[in-house]
């Protein structure tokens, strides 16, 4: 599902507000909504977040070079008309607010096809937007009152003053997305708004919102950081990519998984740093350490087995290797969500890290080289992964196993494979598999996948018609003025 916010942002100083309705176009993956000071339909919880960021930045730019962070949003103008969803959104908003959006915003929905859990350790991953999208309909105007509708009657409408702030990170709600980057901007985009997802708790890296900002119709992007920018990737032909939900909702700013897992990977950071002779203390992330000691990803596999053993670490020992004391370790260290936690598993955070860097290298690879073998050579990329993902980071569950299993699975009746590669795509822990797919065999692999995951469970049935969906590269963010 993708969607739609009704949001009316007002003043102009210090921050403007807004008012805004958003709202959600069908076939996209996940089944939450959010919005912004927005009438909005959305697709799902990422696409919405995607959206109101993406509403900041997108534009045109030339093939012979990478986007930047700094490239502008595009802005298109557009007969209502012939746009039904548009159409359809300002009515809405005009019922609710009693005038009219001065300009529309669309966000894509987003699929990462391998680089899980890289981004915040500074490795490039490779993403491509999707045609699933979220609107977003705005109106400026003169008080310093943001106001944020959305569609879906679930979610509620909310209003605040601009002056006035407050983000509470232990009761996600889905307004909270909209405030973070609006708080964000009170304080080049896609870098900012990196940072801004931090007001909900949640210590990402960038790659959500640099794919919506980033992204181009028939090309995957490979995103690295530091600076940010982007590389066209084109997947070859003659295969379909499929999105399948899980239906298992997990909310990463809501728990202390992902957060735990950045930490370990900070940790495995600090202790490698430390046992390479390094200034440990400067050292945040993992390619830190590759870059200090100018070895190849293989290398930093072997450094991995002969410093760290695969039994957890204690505080206490990652205390006494470091040589600081358990309250320095809480306040110079830790994040405020990952203070109690006793154990951390450095050894396999670390061992998926680097391996999965690997994986996306040679994935760009093989798709630049296009061998008469690519799909099959994707594909088992893409099995490494979800084994690396389910095993070493430990971030898948049953639902996303069982499910990449059944879309994997030989079918005995046509005598075939189903998908040639497939692997949970997001956080994890509940949210979306992602599948390489024979083109002509994807009729077949859908009704396979419904037959074998959706049937077997009426609240999977339920919500079938908007979790099982082929899908291609789409464009990034754009603005959207009414001609």
């Amino acid at each position: 599902m993708s969607g739609q916010w009704l949001a009316r942002q007002l003043g102009t100083s210090p921050a403007p507000s807004t008012r805004t309705w958003a709202g959600r176009r069908q076939g996209s993956p996940a089944a939450r909504k959010e919005g912004r000071h927005c009438l909005s339909r959305d697709s799902s919880l990422r696409s919405r977040r995607q959206a109101t960021r993406r509403c900041l930045s997108a534009a045109p730019h030339s093939p012979a070079r990478p986007r930047m962070a700094s490239d502008a949003p595009a802005t298109l103008p557009v007969q209502l008309a012939e746009q039904p969803r548009l159409l359809k959104l300002k009515k809405m908003f005009i019922s609710k607010f009693g005038s009219a959006p001065k300009f529309y915003a669309r966000a894509p929905g987003r699929v990462n096809l391998i680089g899980e859990h890289i981004d915040y350790c500074g490795y490039a991953v490779l993403p491509m937007a999707i045609e699933q999208d979220i609107l977003i309909a705005v109106e400026p105007v003169k008080t310093q009152v943001v106001q944020l509708a959305n569609t879906n009657p679930l979610y509620l409408d909310f209003s605040t003053s601009v002056n006035n702030i407050h983000i509470n990170k232990t009761k996600p709600v889905w307004h909270n997305y909209f405030l973070c980057g609006l708080k964000g901007i009170q304080v080049e985009l896609a870098e900012i708004c990196t940072k801004t997802e931090r007001y909900v708790g949640t210590e990402g890296g960038g790659m959500d919102q640099s794919i919506s900002f980033l992204a181009e119709e028939g090309t995957a992007k490979l995103i690295e950081f530091s600076p940010l920018r982007a590389t066209d990737v084109r997947l070859p032909s003659g295969a379909a990519f499929v999105i399948a939900n899980s239906c298992v909702e997990m909310n990463k700013a809501a728990t202390s998984h992902y957060n735990i897992r950045v930490m370990e990977c900070r940790l495995a950071t600090k202790l490698l740093s430390k046992a390479k002779g390094l200034e440990w203390k400067k050292m945040l992330k993992l390619q830190d350490v590759q870059a200090k000691l100018g070895v190849s990803l293989k290398e930093m596999l072997t450094i991995v087995e002969e410093v760290f053993h695969p039994e957890p670490y204690s505080v206490e020992e990652i205390c006494t290797c470091l040589g600081i004391s358990l309250e320095e370790l809480r306040t110079q260290i830790l994040s405020q969500n990952t203070q109690d936690v006793t154990t951390f598993k450095l050894y396999q955070r670390a061992k998926h890290v680097y391996s999965e860097a690997g994986r996306v290298l040679e994935f760009k690879k093989i798709c630049s080289e296009a061998p008469a073998s690519a799909l099959q050579l994707l594909g088992e990329l893409m099995n490494q992964s979800h084994i690396s993902c389910r095993d070493m980071y430990e971030c898948s569950c049953p639902e996303l196993d069982q499910l990449v299993d059944i879309c994997l699975s030989w079918n005995h009746e046509i005598m075939q494979f189903g998908a040639i590669g497939s692997r949970l795509t997001g956080a994890g822990w509940g949210g979306c598999t992602v599948s390489m797919v024979p083109s002509d065999k994807l009729s077949t692999f859908l009704t396979n996948v419904k037959e074998a995951y959706y049937k077997s469970n009426d609240q999977r049935l339920a919500l079938e018609k908007n979790s099982l969906f082929a899908t291609k590269p789409g464009g990034g963010a754009l603005v959207f003025l009414e001609a």
